[in-house]
């Protein structure tokens, strides 16, 4: 169980378990909506946790057995510089072996059934249980 453990959080450090535990008190619209259709395992079965600490990283929506995490951006993520930074962190992510969605608000809050369908697409892509 420590193994598990130690994999679920990389190298998150105290204060970003903080930072994660603030965050879930003061979800935006669209991480509420989704939130509310992930929980509970609604989705393929898949337990997701929401504002997920993972090394310095605090990630929206994360499936540990599916490595996959779900990101929600609003339009601040347009910006030249916070795009470069999302990329960075993505590719950080994927070395560490975990699969990054990205939605905007926009998609999440008009068209929540997209963004669901869109992750079962990928869970039955990669689900090597189905292989």
């Amino acid at each position: 169980m420590t193994d598990y453990n130690d994999k679920l959080h990389g190298n998150s450090r105290p204060a970003t378990y903080e930072n994660a535990r603030d965050l879930r008190k003061v979800q935006t619209r669209a991480e509420e909506r989704l939130w509310q259709a992930l929980r509970n395992e609604k989705v393929c079965n898949l337990k997701f946790r929401r504002q997920h600490a993972f090394d310095d990283y605090i990630l929206d929506f994360y499936c540990h057995k599916m490595k996959l995490a779900v990101e929600v951006d609003g339009e601040v993520h347009n910006e030249p510089e916070v795009a470069a930074y999302d990329k960075i962190r993505t590719n950080n992510l994927n070395e560490n072996g975990i699969t990054v969605l990205r939605f905007t608000n926009e998609e999440v809050l008009k068209n929540i059934n997209k963004v669901i369908k869109t992750i079962e697409e990928w869970y039955k892509k990669n689900n090597v249980q189905n292989t």
